[in-house]
């Protein structure tokens, strides 16, 4: 769990406080699993939606800086990029930022794909993230849900032909992609 969290946020502290505050929540509100799902997989519908919280509040926090704190510093910052003729230095030329639209589309494609993620069962998608998004191996993941290696290659190439169906029907297809 800590694993996936300091994945998606990125902060070994904030990550160890996000599985805590899920485990606690997870605690105080047993009352409320209905046991139709396995223990695990509430605990870690819980952290999802902690890491979310974190992620938004984050958001909400970031403070914007002024891009230039006076104009005497801005022209010492700028004068060291070009030479004496006032054409860029060669190691300082701007780097090209790339194509906006096919950033755009990496990130439809990613919201896409999370969406089919989704709908996958959750057996099936606990086991394909653990192998592909937090890098356990085969007997790491046969070990830690119990499971035969067999049992372990069908749940993934499940969850790979699900996914491929659902991405092609959702993004290869001719029509417009869906936000």
């Amino acid at each position: 769990m800590v694993r996936f969290a300091q994945l998606q946020l990125r902060d070994p502290a904030g990550a160890e406080d996000a599985v805590q505050e899920a485990l606690a929540a997870a605690l105080s509100g047993q009352g409320r699993f209905s046991g139709q799902a396995a223990l695990k997989t509430w605990v870690f519908a819980i952290l999802k939606n902690k890491i979310v919280d974190t992620l938004r509040l984050r958001q909400r926090m970031a403070t914007i800086t002024p891009l230039v704190a006076d104009d005497k510093d801005e022209e010492d910052d700028f004068a060291v990029l070009f030479n004496t003729r006032g054409h860029w230095r060669a190691e300082d030329r701007p780097h090209a930022w790339g194509d906006p639209e096919t950033t755009l589309a990496q990130q439809q494609f990613w919201a896409v794909f999370e969406a089919c993620l989704t709908r996958l069962p959750d057996s099936v998608a606990r086991v394909f993230m653990m192998r592909e998004f937090l890098d356990f191996d085969t007997p790491g993941i046969c070990q830690e849900l119990a499971i035969t290696t067999s049992h372990c290659h069908v749940i993934l190439h499940r969850a790979r032909m699900r996914l491929r169906l659902c991405l092609e029907q959702r993004w290869f297809t001719t029509e417009a992609h869906p936000c």
